[in-house]
């Protein structure tokens, strides 16, 4: 039986649509490479879907989503060299082979989480956004689930999890927060999300933050919840 709230499912796909054709910098707030950099190009999969039997248990009536929207994650093994242990996008460089950022998207997605790129509807590529720790220029790649497949951790030396997370537990406010990073004598705060037992903080965090206030899906945050620091993992 179709859920009681497929309709702002709907809506929600037809948002993504609009952002991914409409080509305008939505990313102005995040950071820039330093000068000089030579960027390494990179892609992400940023993959929406519903999925009914782990709705958000938060969202209120008049939320900007369904309950049943959600998005694919993983977690960064925690040996990898760089961003180990974080939560991220399923992504990462472009290969030679790769026929531009979609289809290094999917690639990436297929090799890390077992999903089947055929039931992925591509709703376009974002404006490149740039990662200054690593010196990546990424290509957010916008996605419907549109026949979704299982997914999983395919090589442990990669990820350690892998997992949807509803959207309306990202935008809950109780569930947000800021990160502090401190290093000599510079101070870098963050936004950071709370979900199913994980931290989203960082460049996906940030990438999130920006995209759902472009989408107008962002919920009001209180005092508490804006100056609510969240300790990052050790």
């Amino acid at each position: 039986m179709p859920s009681d709230s497929a309709a702002p499912v709907v809506g929600a796909r037809a948002e993504l649509t609009a952002l991914a054709r409409d080509g305008r910098d939505w990313a102005a707030p995040l950071r820039h490479l330093p000068a000089g950099v030579s960027p390494r190009a990179a892609a992400v999969l940023i993959l929406f879907g519903v999925l009914d039997d782990v709705q958000s248990a938060h969202a209120a009536q008049d939320a900007a989503v369904s309950r049943d929207l959600d998005v694919l994650l993983l977690e960064r093994a925690t040996t990898l060299r760089a961003h180990p242990g974080q939560v991220a996008f399923p992504g990462g460089r472009l290969d030679p082979a790769d026929a531009g950022p979609i289809a290094a998207a999917l690639r990436e997605a297929e090799e890390e989480t077992g999903l089947d790129p055929a039931g992925v509807e591509v709703l376009g590529a974002l404006p490149p956004v740039p990662l200054e720790f690593s010196g990546h220029l990424v290509t957010p790649v916008l996605g419907w689930w549109r026949h979704p497949s299982p997914v999983r951790v395919v090589d442990d030396a990669e990820s350690a999890a892998v997992f949807r997370a509803p959207v309306a537990d990202l935008l809950d406010a109780r569930n947000r927060g800021v990160t502090v990073i401190e290093r000599e004598g510079q101070t870098w705060r963050g936004p950071a999300f709370e979900v199913q037992g994980h931290l989203v903080w960082g460049f996906t965090a940030m990438v999130i933050d920006a995209l759902f206030d472009r989408l107008g899906w962002t919920e009001p945050w209180d005092l508490g919840a804006q100056t609510r620091r969240i300790p990052l993992p050790i």
